[in-house]
């Protein structure tokens, strides 16, 4: 407060004048300062003006109490430097305190004149700019994510924005003008976000419905290659990119489409097909040039022995071309008459040249068959006669399966030796049980089939059949002989007489009581002795009996005369079955339950002429693992 008492008892009248005026009065002065100092704060652009500059800063005058600074800094290279007296708007950045600010000799407010000019410009932008507005302006810089563009004010344009398909390296676009659209407004964060991915799609739109609305399939259209993918290239026909395909480019193969265009190329192409509503066009360039298919039969014709180059070699067979746009297949079944092949790179590589004869063409597949084993001559034509059925021949065991031995008799030409045709009287389950790989052998042939490209080979045929003359004689019925029990099974026993050969002694004949399981009386490897009933030369069997061992002649009288019974007494339950067999069947006939045993037995025997059938099939697959 102002002391007026002090000031009367003053004798300077002069200055009590002076007091008096500052003070009294509707308006102060110093109020009138000191309200207008009020209105300074912090991010206030306001009016200044140039008193002075130094090295370091300009000082500017606000109208503050005291005066503030900018860094010299702030005027570019290319502006006029700052004079004194000159009027400028700048932001108030800080206000000075007691302490003065960090770094600031002269400890006066902080102003910045850039700060206040983006200001400035913001506020001057949003009085004409809106969103969906199409602006221009100049890419300055690229940031994370995008690059900045200077339309007045910097604003973002982000880099999935920039252009259709995103370019490899946006910065190729620093210091081009570009035209955009303006997708968001922040205002709050004074941050503008622009697109000119947008308005070349709209543009495309345009172009793209004007340019459907002229295509016709057949039509010769000139564009430039946008893009290159494994599978084709897209072409860019004035707005619309439509899709050449790897396989439209060339008649001959190519690896890769850059073999045939490259980016940026202008090429000319032919519509093939459009589909309007979902704007796909498909395009071919080979579609120019005549079809080398299509003259193909007469130039070509089956049975032609013609030269190719191998181009490509796959698993199942080689491709040959025969000249630009015409390749065939040679499958890996007609690479050899004889070799065994894996895999058709044992015999060919790309690039070898090869004769081949023409098998089968097809020019709307455009597919073409071929054959180099038909060059040579097929071995397979002099095999019937080189090894006619009954000629004995040598070979080499090569592989063994379920149901045989497959024998080289020489390369590539095999031979099925079944397992029925390796003994006469054992029963083999398996080759292994006789041959083995690689073993050398002596074997009959049997039948070739020069169709089918077959041999049929045999072991045993090798010797008479000792079923002929050899057993019957050396086995009678009524003989008693000892043998050792080889298999038990649940109807009887099968008794080893020699090496090979065997008889059922059937449950029932075990012994004179009724036995429910054949090993409570007997056991494998056990010695027995047994009586023969019967020789069956038909059958190859042999019917055996250890109960009747030590039966008399009146024994055996009488069994026969009860066997008779009980079979004409069968023979009578036969109805209208006629001779098929009895109607009904009683499970303590003996007579039917051998025949259960003999039928059991046989099922156990390798099959006959149904094995055979079933080799013969395999023959087709000699590989077949053992």
């Amino acid at each position: 407060m102002v002391d007026r008492n002090l000031i009367r008892s003053l004798e300077d009248d002069t200055l009590s004048e002076e007091l008096n005026s500052l003070f009294d009065g509707d308006s102060n002065p110093l109020d009138d300062r000191l309200e207008t100092e009020a209105d300074f704060t912090v991010n206030n652009v306001v009016e200044g003006t140039i008193i002075r500059v130094d090295d370091e800063f300009v000082v500017v005058d606000v109208g503050f109490k005291s005066e503030g600074t900018i860094h010299v800094g702030e005027w570019d290279a290319d502006e006029d430097a700052p004079e004194t007296g000159q009027k400028l708007q700048v932001l108030i950045e800080e206000l000075e305190d007691e302490f003065g600010r960090t770094g600031d000799q002269y400890g006066m407010v902080s102003l910045s004149k850039r700060k206040a000019a983006k200001i400035l410009a913001w506020t001057e932008m949003m009085q004409h700019i809106d969103e969906g507005q199409i602006v221009k302006g100049l890419v300055n810089r690229k940031i994370k994510g995008g690059l900045l563009v200077d339309i007045g004010v910097n604003v973002f344009l982000p880099a999935s924005q920039v252009d259709i398909r995103r370019p490899n390296d946006i910065g190729d676009f620093i210091g081009q003008e570009v035209e955009c659209e303006v997708l968001k407004i922040d205002e709050a964060r004074r941050n503008i976000v622009v697109s000119r991915r947008s308005l070349i799609e709209k543009q495309r739109k345009e172009d793209r419905d004007k340019l459907l609305s002229t295509l016709e399939v057949g039509q010769v259209r000139k564009g430039v290659v946008k893009n290159i993918a494994d599978f084709g290239a897209f072409v860019d026909l004035g707005g619309l990119d439509g899709l050449l395909h790897i396989t439209d480019m060339s008649w001959e193969r190519i690896g890769h489409p850059s073999e045939m265009v490259s980016i940026d190329q202008e090429i000319e192409v032919k519509i093939l097909n459009i589909d309007r509503e979902s704007e796909k066009v498909a395009l071919g360039l080979k579609q120019q040039q005549d079809n080398p298919w299509d003259n193909v039969v007469e130039k070509y014709p089956v049975g032609d022995r013609v030269t190719g180059e191998v181009v490509n070699v796959m698993s199942y067979g080689a491709f040959v071309k025969l000249e630009p746009g015409i390749e065939g297949l040679v499958h890996i079944s007609e690479l050899s008459w004889t070799r065994r092949i894996n895999h058709p790179n044992e015999l060919l590589q790309i690039g070898d040249e090869v004769d081949v004869i023409v098998l089968a063409v097809s020019p709307e597949k455009q597919q073409m068959s071929m054959g180099i084993k038909q060059t040579q001559e097929n071995p397979w034509d002099k095999v019937f006669d080189k090894y006619p059925a009954g000629a004995t021949v040598n070979g080499t065991v090569r592989n063994l399966t379920n149901y045989g031995a497959f024998i080289e008799l020489e390369e590539g030409i095999d031979g099925l030796l079944h397992v029925s045709d390796m003994s006469w009287t054992r029963k083999i389950g398996h080759p292994s049980e006789v041959l083995e790989k690689g073993q050398e052998i002596i074997c009959k042939v049997i039948s070739v089939d020069e169709g089918r490209q077959r041999i049929a080979l045999g072991l045993k045929q090798m010797d008479d059949d000792p079923w002929s003359n050899e057993i019957p004689q050396k086995y009678q019925p009524g003989q008693v002989i000892t043998g050792t029990v080889t298999k038990i099974t649940n109807f009887g026993v099968f008794v080893g007489l020699e090496d090979g050969l065997e008889g059922l002694l059937h449950i029932s004949e075990l012994a004179e009581h009724k036995v429910e399981n054949p090993e409570e009386v007997v056991t494998v490897g056990e010695q027995i002795d047994v009586k023969v009933l019967r020789v069956d030369t038909e059958d190859r069997k042999i019917g055996l009996s250890r109960k009747r061992v030590e039966w008399a002649a009146e024994d055996e009288a009488a069994a026969a005369a009860d066997e008779a019974a009980q079979a004409k007494a069968r023979m009578e339950l036969k109805g209208g079955l006629g001779e098929k067999g009895p109607l009904i069947s009683s499970g303590s006939d003996e007579g039917g339950g051998e025949a259960a045993a003999e039928a059991a037995e046989s099922d156990g025997e390798p099959a006959g002429k149904e094995g055979e059938a079933e080799a013969e099939q395999a023959t087709g697959s000699p590989e077949e693992p053992a």
